[in-house]
């Protein structure tokens, strides 16, 4: 665990009513965090310093450096002066691999899209979930959104942070993750889920962003089908859910929304008992 706060209160003036007044708002941390195996740095975001364990799991899911929980050995979470450096150690084969990989970079790997060393790996294919047979309602998509918006302590404070919920129809929202960047805080979630050892096959992903299409890859990578946003989505994030066989929803409003890809998973239901 980071021992760095997620929250600062910090001294500010606001205009209201025609009138400065002095104050304070509570604000989220953002630090750099390092990713490294294997003692060398794959991969700097910047970041909330909360749930890194999670952040670590989910991260080394999502980019393709391991498939499995298991193949993680060990994390360890570095505080220094600047920023956070956190440790995993991989099992030796997929050390192995990682450091092949490293071999065979041809230059420099920007942070966009870390530990990338092509144009076909941005846009790499993503896992199929059209075999999927999870099945909601109306009023699955809407109390996801409602339950997600409603379990953000940290966006509560400050009005500044993204956050990716994972909802079971039936048994509600299991997990939520924030962070400053939508990404990290769907690494999180990855990562929560994948600790608690529930498939992404049971339920509906839910974020607080636009739809991306790494929003999408992740999810897919996370075997979920169903992905719902309160923002609108990207054409090249439309196109990768439509090829993945995933059920694209987005620009979440109280009872409204719109379908982007492969409706047959949302079935009309009664909406008028949502709390």
């Amino acid at each position: 665990m980071s021992d760095r706060p997620t929250r600062l209160a910090v001294k500010r003036t606001a205009r209201s009513g025609g009138v400065l007044m002095p104050g304070e708002r509570i604000v989220p941390e953002e630090v750099p965090i390092a990713f490294s195996y294997g003692g060398s740095t794959h991969a700097v975001m910047m970041g909330t310093p909360g749930d890194l364990d999670d952040f670590a799991i989910g991260f080394s899911l999502t980019e393709g450096i391991i498939s499995d929980i298991g193949q993680i050995a060990a994390i360890e979470i570095v505080n220094g002066e600047k920023g956070i450096d956190v440790q995993i150690s991989l099992v030796d084969e997929v050390a192995a691999a990682l450091t092949a990989r490293r071999r065979s970079m041809a230059g420099p790997v920007g942070c966009g899209l870390c530990g990338i060393e092509s144009i076909e790996q941005a846009v790499r294919k993503v896992p199929d979930v059209a075999d999927v047979s999870l099945q909601v309602t109306h009023r699955d998509i809407v109390q996801a959104i409602l339950l997600l918006n409603g379990a953000q302590p940290l966006h509560r404070e400050t009005r500044a942070v993204h956050g990716a919920g994972f909802y079971v129809p039936g048994k509600g929202l299991l997990a939520v993750r924030e962070d400053v960047g939508r990404h990290n805080a769907l690494d999180k979630l990855c990562g929560a889920i994948t600790r608690q050892r529930q498939s992404g096959a049971e339920g509906i992903v839910a974020v607080t962003s636009r739809l991306s299409v790494e929003m999408v890859q992740k999810a897919a990578i996370l075997g979920a089908s169903v992905l719902v946003a309160i923002s609108a989505p990207t054409a090249l994030a439309i196109r990768t859910a439509e090829e993945a066989g995933m059920t694209l929803v987005a620009l979440v409003r109280g009872e409204d929304f719109e379908i982007f890809t492969h409706p047959h998973r949302i079935h009309p239901g009664s909406i008028s008992d949502v709390a």
